[in-house]
């Protein structure tokens, strides 16, 4: 039996852990500004968009754990060390983000039918402290939002932190211009609606690699198609396909041969095109793959022991 395990090129995770410290300290700073004006003026797209500040800040304080975490070595225990961290940070912060954006919607139809008064002056000093807050942060965060889906989490939402302190100035200005009160629900309202999609699509995109989905544009019959087509392979079977963090998809296969490919030598060079095979072909190239090399003789026994 032979067994192919390529650690290839695996990419290790980058040190952002500045960037993020940054981010994350602009990001408390703008909270406690925001929640000093929530309750001096008692503005829901300003209460809101304060919620929407917590959540960021609190998930970059995951993030920068994470950004620590994942730099720690692998070992015997942790094989992979930490790498998953900045996945399930990014999955805590879309679940607090949704949380978020329901809350702002039910308050939101509320206040609709009966607007408090809520005074616009303030308001629009607060959203443009807001805003300025949220500029500075996105400029930091720019160079590393492509780095992993912790940093896009990230980056995202410094970037709808803003897009919501644009929201509190319009109602502020309606409101001073115009005294239509529900000016307030109404942006309440809209950055709700910036915030759920967001929240529920890398939602889903960490928990399709948490629950170890197949890498997205990766077609697994395809790949089983490649391999079969190669010379000297029978079958292939317990295929596997799944990602360990940002930019590290690993595949694992049994792979049923020519017995003579383990009698004349073979077989080293079936792992090295199999392993060629699932790097080079596919729009998802995969560069850490385990192959198990097994004998027809040798599948029969193990379906025999799984049946």
């Amino acid at each position: 039996m032979g067994l192919g395990h390529d650690h290839g090129h695996s990419p290790l995770p980058g040190d952002h852990r500045r960037v993020l410290g940054i981010a994350f300290t602009i990001s408390v700073g703008v909270l406690l500004v925001q929640a000093v004006g929530t309750y001096l003026t008692g503005s829901l797209a300003l209460l809101t968009d304060t919620a929407h500040v917590l959540t960021d800040a609190t998930g970059l304080g995951v993030a920068l754990l994470a950004a620590h975490l994942v730099l720690r070595p692998a070992s015997s225990r942790r094989t992979w060390g930490f790498r998953r961290v900045e996945v399930v940070a990014a999955f805590v912060q879309a679940a607090l983000l949704l949380v978020v954006g329901v809350y702002a919607v039910v308050e939101g139809l509320k206040r609709l039918s009966s607007p408090p008064e809520v005074p616009s002056t303030e308001l629009l000093i607060f959203g443009v402290v807001g805003l300025a807050g949220n500029l500075v942060a996105i400029l930091v965060l720019t160079s590393a939002r492509s780095a992993n889906l912790n940093l896009r989490a990230a980056f995202l939402e410094a970037m709808n932190d803003a897009l919501g302190s644009v929201g509190v100035i319009a109602a502020a200005i309606v409101m001073d211009t115009t005294a239509w009160r529900q000016a307030d629900a109404v942006a309440g309202l809209l950055i709700a609606a910036l915030i759920v999609p967001r929240a529920f699509h890398l939602l889903r995109e960490s928990s399709r690699v948490l629950l170890e989905f197949t890498p997205a544009g990766l077609d697994l019959d395809q790949v089983r198609a490649h391999m079969l087509a190669l010379d000297h392979v029978h079958d292939v079977h317990d295929l596997h396909a799944s990602t360990v963090a940002t930019g590290l998809p690993i595949i694992t296969a049994h792979v049923v041969v020519d017995p003579t490919c383990f009698e004349d030598g073979h077989a080293p060079q079936i792992l090295d095109t199999l392993r060629s095979c699932v790097a080079e072909h596919f729009e998802v190239s995969i560069e850490h793959s385990t192959f198990q090399l097994e004998t027809p003789q040798m599948a029969d026994r193990e379906a025999q022991t799984h049946s």
